[in-house]
């Protein structure tokens, strides 16, 4: 299967891969000299209710090379579209498969994005968990905007590690609007992974496979930072299934 010419199931706009983990590392790994300066979109209820809302963060999503089914209700919406082979493809599982193959393969990793001392404890957490893994470099970016003058800068710093992967951790819909802004300017495959970087740090604990199997990881994630994610899985979780009742509609 070529990278380009993946099979894609469009729910609420987006075109979603409709590919499963395996499938998605081995085209990643088989191409990734030809996807230096590109990115992908792992998406889910929260960014596809975005996109439905906003066409310009639509547009981002949908120029990219990828954008995976990492919340499982698009797995099974895609599934029961007729796309058997489809499945949820989570932003830590898809880190851990390439961090697996990466000291064999040299691949060389740069992350962008969270704190400081999320970055050293992840970097400390990688080191241990994947023997010969290369850490390119990581930097957690200001939390404001940057002038043009400190983007460059921060771009060259990117591209002077020549990182195979650029791994995006700010969080949607953040992470994927820069990804989109620096497209053919970044070395390297950049994927937005939100709080990917928590889980492999440790400051975040995966939910049980029986709650990702029944689609509940976002419950379990809700009791670990209920203040910040509440309003917003409610919100949308509702909205998705709203927008969802009228397309049957129509």
């Amino acid at each position: 299967m070529d990278i380009l010419n993946v099979p894609k199931c469009r729910i609420l706009g987006v075109e979603i891969a409709a590919i499963n983990i395996n499938t998605a590392v081995s085209l990643i790994c088989t191409n990734i000299g030809q996807l230096s300066g590109k990115y992908i979109c792992v998406s889910n209820v929260h960014t596809t209710v975005t996109s439905h809302d906003n066409a310009e963060y639509m547009d981002i999503q949908n120029n990219a090379v990828l954008s995976v089914p990492d919340g499982k209700p698009l797995a099974v919406i895609a599934k029961r579209m007729g796309f058997s082979e489809v499945s949820r493809i989570a932003g830590p599982d898809l880190m851990h498969e390439v961090f697996m193959r990466s000291p064999d393969l040299g691949y060389r990793h740069f992350f962008f994005g969270s704190t400081e001392d999320t970055l050293k404890m992840l970097c400390i957490s990688l080191r241990k968990k994947y023997p010969g893994i290369v850490i390119a470099g990581a930097y957690s970016p200001p939390f404001r905007p940057v002038s043009d003058e400190e983007d460059i800068a921060i771009t060259d710093m990117i591209n002077r590690a020549e990182p195979d992967f650029v791994w995006v951790g700010l969080g949607a819909p953040k992470q994927e609007i820069w990804m989109n802004a620096h497209k053919d300017r970044i070395m390297g495959l950049m994927i937005g992974v939100g709080a990917g970087f928590n889980y492999h740090a440790g400051n975040l604990k995966r939910a049980p496979g029986w709650m990702q199997s029944l689609s509940l990881e976002w419950l379990y994630r809700l009791m670990q930072e209920p203040g910040r994610l509440f309003i917003r899985y409610i919100t949308t979780n509702i909205r998705f299934l709203w927008l969802l009742s009228r397309v049957k509609q129509d």
